[in-house]
């Protein structure tokens, strides 16, 4: 009773935590993004200063409490993981590692920058290049969280059997997660520049990912 407990309260800390991560994630790629592309350079700054950071406060710790109840559920299930939570927990732990190594780091960079423009001073030299870097691994994670939703959902309700038997599926669905994820560090936002784009090459990776773990 105690074991399906703690596993029942970190599934709902799980779903609670993920909503307000993923949530915000849309939030940040579908709308906040678009606003900014339209806006003037004043009101831009200010909710850079007055807005940005109370959204990525929520976001980024969305991200932490989902990674921990999701690690909690995985302690627990031990040696019944899938491939298919297993496909979905490496997506969303590099969601994770890129929320907190890549797009927080650099949009405090951001945040500090349009701070010191609204006091009257000068942009600080590295917000350049730390833009393109925020945007490239968040557009990264939208792209990810189709096939990780799907994942994570079809461990319960679709699963494709356990891990052996399964390792040539696992290799190469890590193989296509890991040339897409050194993208978001060292590549270009290509088709995932546009919002059409990101949801297009989100479900075109969930096909896949899909038909490589139907087929291998």
């Amino acid at each position: 009773m105690g074991e399906a407990l703690i596993d029942y309260l970190a599934r709902w800390g799980h779903y609670l935590a993920g909503i307000t991560w993923i949530g915000l994630l849309y939030y940040f790629n579908f709308v906040q993004t678009e606003y900014f592309k339209e806006a003037d350079a004043e009101a831009r700054t200010d909710a850079f200063v007055k807005l940005v950071p109370r959204a990525l406060w929520w976001f980024r710790w969305g991200a932490m409490f989902t990674l921990l109840t999701g690690l909690v559920m995985l302690g627990i299930r031990g040696a019944g993981v899938t491939l298919d939570i297993t496909v979905g927990a490496v997506l969303g732990t590099l969601m994770f590692l890129n929320v907190w190594l890549i797009i927080w780091p650099n949009q405090r960079i951001l945040i500090s920058s349009n701070e010191q423009v609204k006091s009257g001073g000068e942009a600080l030299a590295e917000a350049a290049a730390a833009a393109p870097k925020a945007a490239l691994a968040s557009r990264t994670n939208t792209l990810f969280s189709i096939p990780m939703l799907f994942f994570m959902g079809s461990s319960a309700h679709y699963a494709h059997g356990g891990l052996n038997g399964n390792t040539t599926a696992l290799a190469v669905s890590l193989a296509i997660i890991a040339v897409l994820e050194l993208n978001s560090i060292f590549g270009k936002p290509g088709p995932m520049a546009s919002v059409k784009g990101v949801i297009i090459s989100g479900f075109a990776l969930w096909i896949v990912l899909w038909a490589v773990v139907e087929v291998l």
